[in-house]
């Protein structure tokens, strides 16, 4: 039986306009069609009819969720019909044989899932040597210490990932207590999708294809260091609620092997890379060192103040018969 496929986008904001036409044309060139092309406009009216009046064959939509990202994809889920669905960023051009590579992973009936390559399309001139390479999921992008190609994933990167519609409706979509909302970088809620649907499954994968690519255009804006800065933090908060809501084993698996093997090699190949003249390696090695610390102080402080919060709703609930007081929702 062959697979259909609903390619979903979500776009919020109109100054990525170029970048929307981009993403929406290289859906047109695919080799293997999809069913559909849902475009889903987080909460700007002005865009929405945009959007609407100028793409031809595609689903216009306005996000029924909250704001961002989680709720616009939800939105495109609800209406979605094919048996997989694929999410493409805004902002990210596809292989022409994407979709195709995405779907051949499913002829497995264990895959659930399916992650594919995020490449960084940089932009000129913009001196992005001082990133390194394990922190390229700061910019969206696929990074050093991913699992490898055909390798079973934990969760795989948003701009470009594939599931059974089935079983993300079964487990109820993307959470909306978490991911970006508009320019803010917060994110994660692949994370927590991604256990659910491992939880729910009983022995279903998400695996890497190689092969299914896409690239990214990463803003100037985001190769600055307060920006590489805030994206750690959010990361970090993010990681507290996800631990929140489904255990810190499954929260922090990929993680624990990412800080203990991966950032080590990292900052020691870029002190290599100083010592023998080869440029950015010094600052290769000291921005990993800014991105652990920082993004272990954002998940220290978001446990911290989900602490707090569960401690204020547990003091102001109605005492059990027992003595003991009723448990409060945690919230992001």
């Amino acid at each position: 039986m062959t697979l259909s496929a609903s390619v979903i986008v979500c776009a919020y904001s109109d100054a990525r306009w170029r970048r929307l036409t981009r993403a929406l044309g290289s859906l047109d060139r695919q080799t293997e069609p999809p069913l559909e092309v849902i475009l889903v406009i987080d909460h700007n009216p002005a865009l929405l009819a945009r959007a609407a009046a100028a793409f031809d064959g595609v689903t216009v939509l306005a996000s029924g969720g909250g704001p961002g990202l989680a709720g616009a994809r939800n939105t495109g889920l609800r209406v979605a019909r094919g048996d997989v669905v694929a999410f493409l960023d805004d902002d990210a051009v596809a292989d022409p044989d994407w979709l195709c590579e995405l779907l051949a992973e499913f002829e497995r009936p264990d895959v659930l899932g399916v992650g594919g390559v995020v490449s960084p399309a940089w932009p000129a001139g913009s001196g992005a040597g001082w990133l390194p390479e394990e922190f390229y999921w700061t910019v969206g992008c696929s990074y050093l210490g991913l699992a490898g190609p055909g390798s079973s994933l934990r969760n795989p990167i948003g701009a470009n990932m594939a599931f059974r519609r089935d079983a993300l409706l079964r487990v109820g979509g993307f959470c909306e207590e978490l991911g970006r909302v508009g320019g803010f970088p917060s994110g994660c809620e692949e994370t927590e999708l991604a256990i659910r649907l491992h939880r729910a499954s009983g022995g279903g994968r998400i695996v890497h294809c190689s092969r299914a690519r896409v690239e990214h255009e990463v803003d100037r804006a985001r190769l600055r260091l307060p920006y590489f800065v805030a994206r750690c933090w959010a990361e970090g908060l993010s990681k507290a609620v996800v631990e929140a809501r489904v255990g810190r084993d499954r929260a922090l698996e990929s993680e624990r092997r990412y800080v203990v093997h991966t950032l080590p090699a990292g900052v020691l190949s870029g002190l290599a890379d100083a010592h023998r003249g080869v440029p950015g390696g010094l600052s290769r090695a000291g921005a990993i060192g800014l991105g652990l610390g920082v993004t272990v102080c954002g998940y220290l402080t978001g446990r911290g103040r989900l602490a707090a919060r569960r401690q204020l709703a547990g003091a102001s609930s109605p005492a059990r018969r027992d003595g003991s007081r009723a448990a409060g929702a945690v919230a992001a």
